[in-house]
């Protein structure tokens, strides 16, 4: 499923497609938003959206075998709730 699949099966609910697109696009910006500033977002039962630091590490390049320093990031993270693995079992 992708982003217009999911506007369309919320459009049976919400109404319309563009009402659908415009909830779902609030939730995302929402959720993205929230996680720049290094909050958690947790919806109870589905799962917990987080932000965790990467370290620094050494890589090495496919092509010539050259090792290459990778810098320390932050990542996304999805950790899903009791409720959505029960779901998928």
């Amino acid at each position: 499923m992708n982003k217009g699949d999911l506007i369309t099966e919320l459009a049976k609910v919400a109404g319309t497609k563009k009402e659908a697109e415009a909830g779902l696009n609030t939730i995302l910006e929402t959720i993205t938003k929230a996680l720049k500033k290094g909050n958690k977002v947790t919806l109870i039962g589905f799962g917990t959206f987080s932000v965790t630091k990467r370290a620094a590490r050494k890589g090495r390049n496919p092509q010539t075998g050259k090792e290459i320093k990778i810098a320390a990031k932050k990542v996304p993270k999805f950790t899903p709730g009791k409720g959505l693995k029960a779901a998928v079992k």
